[in-house]
């Protein structure tokens, strides 16, 4: 039962954001960035680990650190599409650089 609600929230916020996006842009790809999926995972990890503030402090410090990636990721996919570039050009570049920046942000915090 709780993978199902966790399912079904995730898409309510996918399909959301979808459908704003279809009208305001800018207000779509804030609500996809929103940390609504990151407290979600929080209030998951809270209640899987009994509130031990270990678990919840390293997820945290993972979560605030790995924004620096998905920041990368949005840059290089503005980027390909200020260029001209195609969706999945855009998209392999943005994640190749993601990857790069995951594999560091896991290096440093290990």
């Amino acid at each position: 039962m709780q993978i199902l609600l966790k399912a079904l929230l995730s898409l309510i916020i996918i399909f959301a954001a979808t459908a704003l996006a279809k009208r305001l842009p800018a207000a779509g790809g804030l609500i996809a960035t929103m940390p609504l999926a990151g407290a979600l995972v929080l209030v998951w990890v809270y209640i899987e680990s009994g509130g031990d503030r270990g678990v919840m402090q390293a997820f945290s410090k993972g979560a605030l650190w790995g924004i620096l990636p998905s920041i990368i990721f949005y840059l290089v996919a503005f980027s390909c599409f200020r260029w001209h570039r195609s969706l999945a050009v855009a998209l392999s570049a943005s994640f190749a650089a993601w990857g790069l920046a995951a594999l560091v942000h896991l290096l440093i915090l290990k």
